[in-house]
């Protein structure tokens, strides 16, 4: 029986995380993903939100994505990310002056362009929180 995985997070600027891994979740392009050892080979995008990792050890491990590739094999896992920020590196109160920025823009878009863009800077910022709320119920 399989107990863990290799799982490697990686993203234009660095690697952000190779080791063994019991379970990741994560959100795909088709809804929310939990990963275990042994899991079926998949290949999916991955929309912005983040991957809990829990470790080999133990230990919770949440990484803000901002889309990218998921890669399951039997015995590993690749997240390619295009954006990846660890929790304990977000800016809380950066993150929550971009959430109401967004908001703001929101409501006084002129334009389907316009919105849209708010719309996608709204929805980072809400997963950035998410991600902050989740690591400090880690530490």
């Amino acid at each position: 029986m399989i107990l863990a995985y290799t799982l490697n997070v990686i993203s234009a600027e660095e690697q952000f995380f190779s080791g063994l891994a019991r379970k990741i979740q994560i959100t795909g392009s088709e809804g929310e993903l939990g990963i275990l050892p042994g899991h079926a080979p998949l290949l999916t995008t991955i929309k912005t939100g983040w991957v809990q990792i829990l470790k080999e050890d133990g230990k919770v491990e949440c990484i803000y994505l901002s889309g990218g590739i998921l890669e399951v094999q039997p015995r590993s896992v690749t997240i390619l990310a295009d954006t990846a920020i660890r929790g304990q590196d977000l800016n809380e109160k950066q993150v929550m002056e971009s959430k109401l920025q967004a908001e703001k823009d929101i409501n006084s878009s002129q334009s389907d362009v316009d919105y849209m863009k708010s719309s996608i800077d709204l929805s980072r910022a809400i997963a950035k929180l998410k991600v902050i709320e989740l690591t400090k119920k880690e530490i």
